[in-house]
């Protein structure tokens, strides 16, 4: 669904909101609601979730307002690996979306969720590695749910749980733990490279992960961070491996988690940009779906032709457009 929403921006065409389903829920959530920015560069995406603040919130419009006013990084490569994202669903279930994912040799796994258990994790990823099978490469997201021990104990586990589905182990574990202390006294008790997100991302500095020796990988997320080239530059500065990954965006912001990703000088992970697949939608014309495994660069169009009277919809997303051009 897309809805008109009042201007306030002089250096705007127009602002939609938009709401689609989830295929499964994710993040607990089961629609995916943003804003959608038109500028003279293109379109621009700011979907902050609902559990950010105004001022948190605020660099994810910063970001839509820059992909919509000013064009692209020159990218130095063209496509860009990418990773199929598995949400916490029956073994069955997550190996078919391996085999539905266009080619993706690489799976994140969801884990640690509230609806699910150690267990039914290791079964997943089972499942997952199965599926992909020789040369596939499977890592695991926690969203910081574990503590140090719980941390070190399902890490160890995860990992038998990818070799025996045939895989060599883990690719990494995704921000594991909460805290960077944390992370870093994990690191130092598993083989398993660590990768930080939350860390990056929600910090009031970014490169603290990084100057802590907490992790051995930078996941980079474009909205969160006030848009392309500040993300650019936190991945750069970080010293990390890297990757760029979605914050569940439209193919709107996929486009700018590509274009961020193809303007890097190393991109050593493929990237978690395939999340358009776990929408029953998209407001783009053509969707930025992966061919091969891999998205090539681009701006998505958004499907105008979509927009209808939503005025809930509206109603609230106008209002939090508000509280967000405070700060």
């Amino acid at each position: 669904m897309l809805t008109e929403l009042k201007n306030p921006f002089p250096q705007l065409k127009r602002v939609l909101a938009y709401s689609l389903p989830l295929r499964r829920k994710f993040r607990r959530i089961s629609v995916r609601e943003g804003l959608l920015l038109e500028g003279e560069a293109g379109w621009g995406e700011a979907a902050p979730f609902w559990d950010y603040d105004a001022r948190e919130s605020a660099r994810w419009l910063k970001a839509g307002l820059k992909a919509a006013t000013s064009p692209y990084p020159r990218p130095k490569r063209q496509e860009v690996d990418v990773n199929v994202t598995i949400p916490v669903t029956a073994p069955s279930v997550a190996a078919q979306l391996v085999r539905d994912s266009a080619g993706c040799k690489t799976a994140k796994v969801k884990v640690a969720d509230p609806g699910s258990d150690l267990r039914s994790d290791c079964e997943r990823v089972h499942a997952v590695a199965a599926a992909l099978g020789e040369g596939g490469k499977v890592r695991v997201d926690a969203n910081a749910a574990w503590d140090e021990e719980q941390a070190v104990k399902a890490i160890r586990e995860l990992t038998a749980a990818a070799r025996d589905g045939g895989l060599a182990g883990l690719e990494y574990v995704e921000q594991p733990c909460k805290t960077v202390p944390e992370l870093a006294r994990v690191r130092s008790r598993v083989e398993v490279p660590i990768a930080a997100d939350e860390s990056i991302r929600r910090a009031r500095d970014p490169l603290e992960v990084a100057k802590a020796g907490a992790a051995d990988v930078a996941v980079v997320k474009v909205a969160p961070l006030g848009g392309i080239d500040r993300a650019v530059q936190i991945a750069h500065e970080t010293g990390l491996e890297l990757v760029i990954s979605s914050a569940l965006d439209t193919s709107v912001g996929i486009s700018a988690g590509v274009a961020a990703a193809a303007a890097l000088d190393h991109l050593d992970h493929a990237c978690g940009l395939a999340t358009v697949q776990l929408f029953t939608g998209d407001v783009a014309k053509q969707s930025r779906l992966p061919r091969g495994g891999r998205l090539s660069v681009g701006r998505a169009e958004v499907d105008t032709a979509k927009i209808r009277s939503a005025p809930r919809l509206a109603e609230r997303w106008q209002k939090r457009l508000e509280e967000m051009m405070r700060y």
